[in-house]
């Protein structure tokens, strides 16, 4: 049985993280499309296929960092989880922050769980991996697209 790709939608404004996750992605095991997004608004406009993204599909995950212009990771976090059609999407927090408060308030805006990007280039791909292992093979995502 071949199954359909996974969808993400990473939300990252710094280009060398977003070359990493997309090679950790390849390196997986599960058979995914990434798209990218470099801020909120951008994200925001995806998820509501809005302006040039009227033909985005509906991510089964979405990798979000907090620290990004326009709109940060927090502010997109809050808008997602009050919209009824997009709350349901896990979302999982990949930033460098490991303030306690940033914590808190992730958690507090129902983020489905927090991650700090380690500097080290093996432990990254791991991290990425082990998100893959996680969301992607053991837990049972609710159907895409359903409202």
């Amino acid at each position: 049985m071949v199954s359909k790709p996974i969808d993400i939608l990473l939300v990252e404004d710094n280009p060398g993280d977003v070359r990493l996750t997309r090679e950790a992605l390849k390196e997986g095991k599960i058979k995914n499309n990434l798209f990218v997004t470099s801020n909120g608004v951008e994200a925001l406009e995806f998820l509501k296929q809005e302006g040039e993204y009227t033909d985005a599909i509906r991510p089964d995950l979405i990798l979000l960092d907090l620290n990004m212009p326009r709109m940060d990771g927090r502010e997109l976090l809050e808008k997602i989880k009050q919209e009824p059609d997009l709350r349901r999407i896990p979302v999982v927090i990949l930033t460098t922050s490991k303030s306690e408060e940033d914590i808190v308030k992730s958690y507090d805006l129902h983020a489905n769980c927090y991650i700090t990007k380690p500097v080290d280039l093996d432990q990254f791909i791991n991290v990425v991996k082990s998100v893959e292992d996680f969301w992607l093979t053991v837990v049972k995502l609710p159907p895409n697209g359903l409202k």
